[in-house]
């Protein structure tokens, strides 16, 4: 039996998501914003019952786990960590597009990083290995990552993922219409909880 629901948050804000430069393997600290984002997002999560908790290596996801409560359950999944983008970490997309005008992440992959091949297996072989967890699952990620997992989930090529706008500290909900058949998105992108 699958998992009941996947709950999938994005982390908090940092600088170089401020900035909309490309976070791939760069260890970046939460903003004093993204540290309060993380215990909204907490809020929004607390009375859920989680079977297993997972969250991506790198600090910022792990931190916003840490400050939304979950720091005792934590297990750290390696294959969470965002898109390797190689030679394009830390741009931003517009200084990329002055020497490769028509490139996109989910369709062309990153130079010296990941491919679109790389991350779909990668992401694949977690789901995998998620379709045999029971109970609610919860993971802390980064946007592209999530972005891919939702579309690998649903059945689709991961280009489908470019539509698929995360905010920061967002929470998304994956399922089944007919358990363990028919992926849905419940949720998506739910950012409520840090407006009041």
């Amino acid at each position: 039996m699958p998992p009941k629901a996947i709950y999938r948050a994005r982390h908090g804000e940092t600088e170089w998501a401020l900035a909309l430069k490309h976070t791939g393997r760069t260890d970046i600290a939460l903003t004093t914003k993204g540290e309060h984002e993380a215990r909204n997002l907490g809020k929004r999560l607390k009375g859920i019952t989680f079977d297993r908790v997972l969250t991506s290596p790198l600090q910022r996801a792990r931190k916003t786990a840490e400050l939304a409560g979950f720091a005792s359950v934590l297990e750290v999944e390696p294959d969470l960590q965002e898109w390797d983008y190689g030679h394009f970490e830390g741009m931003l997309s517009v200084e990329i597009h002055k020497t490769h005008p028509k490139w996109h992440v989910f369709h062309d992959g990153c130079p010296g990083g990941e491919s679109v091949a790389d991350i779909t297996a990668r992401i694949d072989g977690l789901l995998k290995r998620i379709a045999k967890m029971e109970g609610n699952v919860l993971l802390f990620a980064h946007g592209h990552v999530l972005r891919v997992l939702a579309a690998r989930f649903l059945g689709f090529d991961l280009s489908l993922g470019q539509s698929l706008y995360l905010g920061t500290a967002s929470v998304s909900i994956l399922g089944y219409e007919h358990p363990p058949h028919d992926p849905v998105i419940r949720l998506w992108n739910d950012r409520l909880h840090h407006e009041g």
